[in-house]
């Protein structure tokens, strides 16, 4: 009988040389990753990482959101800072050779390989690590073992990795957010940012934005919901122009189709598959149970765990409605459902044009977007003759979300917003257009109208320049 052929220790060093490219190469990461751009939550990533403490940073969101190319550039900052190129190490999990390998074994290995000690200040990154069965009990017991480390860890199902990182390693691991492209970063990275955007003063002392050209301001709006929230698809043009294959075979499908299957253990993938499409096309959109499960034919119970599913690999957002007076309601049989990214919708239903029906749902999610950070305490009230979109109950402001300049002239459609407005004594109300930038007192009640594009870019400017 012939003996199965195990992978070698030399394989495995020699993957660790490939991957870990400043080894060699005159200390540098590789050119690709050192001429990409910087998200703007870089700054406060690597600030963690510089941190003297024991504990491991555990970096998520979605897939194709620059995680890895997030990571490297942090590598390429320590190693410019003068940290040694033998005392990083980054291992993607995701890497078959990988399989079934403690990580304290790789470890180990790197030690062996570069002489380290126990008290050596080294950096190691595990890079996709939800591929690893009870990824957390193994990094929380390298974080007591070896305080002198700091370990990073990267992945895509967001929540899951939250729920595990605060279950087992409490005291032990700092979760950072990386969410799509907000539209600010989506500016910067086509370089129209300084040209379409004018920075401003508050007569409190805060930041305020306004536009050069709203006219085409809304026209890279428009792109944005159509590709903006990948950095891939925003710096390839052929990424652009075939948008909807790139977003739906290499992130939504892989989702629904790999990560999802393999972590969980759903063995009907094309059920999920239904019931995703139904919800991206009503994106922004009221929904209960009821009517879902007779859309998706998902009976009600597995509904509850594909919900909870596709939440944790953040694909969307759930937030529950309540009424009049900012109560949530003890069941909650409707809610609504966002995309955690627009763009998803444009994959695989076509591009989204300004006057498409469909323009108030998107805009409506892109706004809700901008808020991943800080959306806690969000909702969106309905009551028998009136609804506002979202409004948030703990800071008590609300929002109106419209694509439209009508709104602005017709009082009669803001009706159910002022007399939540009243209600509530809700502060900071804004509602939003298409071009117009205005405040108006409306029925004794103060109302900030304000584009929709550029309440976007500055719901995201702000959400990075408060965490």
């Amino acid at each position: 009988m012939n003996t199965l052929k195990k992978i070698s220790k030399e394989e495995i060093e020699a993957r660790l040389l490939f991957d870990n490219s400043w080894w060699g190469n005159n200390g540098r990461i590789d050119k690709h990753y050192q001429d990409f751009p910087k998200r703007a939550y870089f700054p406060f990533f690597y600030k963690l990482i510089q941190q003297n403490i024991n504990r491991a940073i555990v970096l998520m969101g979605p897939r194709r959101v620059g995680k890895t190319v997030m990571a490297f550039q942090a590598i390429d900052a320590l190693l410019q800072t003068g940290i040694s190129q033998y005392n990083i190490l980054y291992v993607s999990l995701e890497t078959p050779l990988y399989a079934g390998m403690a990580l304290e074994k790789i470890v180990n290995m790197f030690q062996d390989i570069h002489q380290h000690s126990r008290k050596d200040a080294l950096f190691i990154v595990f890079d996709e690590i939800q591929y690893l069965p009870k990824w957390e009990i193994h990094l929380k017991s390298l974080v007591d073992s070896y305080p002198a480390y700091q370990f990073i860890a990267t992945g895509s199902a967001a929540a899951t990795l939250k729920l595990k990182s605060q279950e087992s390693g409490a005291g032990r691991f700092t979760d950072f957010l990386l969410p799509p492209l907000t539209f600010s970063e989506y500016l910067s990275f086509i370089k129209k940012e300084d040209t379409l955007i004018i920075k401003g003063t508050t007569p409190e002392g805060g930041d305020n934005y306004e536009t050069t050209d709203i006219e085409a301001l809304n026209v890279e709006f428009i792109n944005y919901l159509n590709y903006g929230g990948y950095p891939e698809a925003v710096l390839s043009i052929v990424a652009q122009k075939e948008s909807a294959r790139y977003i739906k075979s290499d992130i939504i499908d892989k989702v629904l189709l790999r990560d999802l299957p393999s972590i969980y253990g759903i063995t009907d993938v094309q059920e999920l598959n239904i019931l995703f499409t139904t919800i991206a096309y009503n994106t922004g959109n009221e929904i209960s149970l009821e009517s879902l499960s007779k859309s998706s034919s998902v009976s009600k119970n597995t509904l509850k765990k594909y919900l909870t599913y596709l939440e944790a690999a953040f694909l969307i957002k759930i937030i529950y409605r309540v009424d009049i007076n900012a109560k949530t309601f003890k069941r909650a049989t409707r809610f609504k459902v966002y995309l955690t990214n627009p763009s998803m919708r444009a994959a695989l239903f076509g591009e989204i044009k300004d006057s498409d029906e469909a323009m108030g749902s998107l805009v409506e999610t892109a706004i809700f977007s901008q808020r991943l950070h800080s959306n806690q305490n969000l909702h969106y009230a309905r009551w028998k003759e009136g609804e506002v979109d979202i409004v948030n109950t703990v800071a008590n402001w609300c929002v109106e979300i419209k694509w439209s300049d009508l709104v602005v002239k017709d009082a009669r459609k803001l009706k159910s917003f002022i007399k939540y407005i009243k209600q509530n004594d809700a502060s900071g109300n804004a509602v939003t257009t298409k071009t117009i930038t205005q405040e108006r007192i409306i029925n004794n009640t103060l109302i900030e109208f304000i584009p929709s594009a550029l309440y976007a870019y500055t719901l995201g400017k702000n959400s990075i320049t408060h965490l």
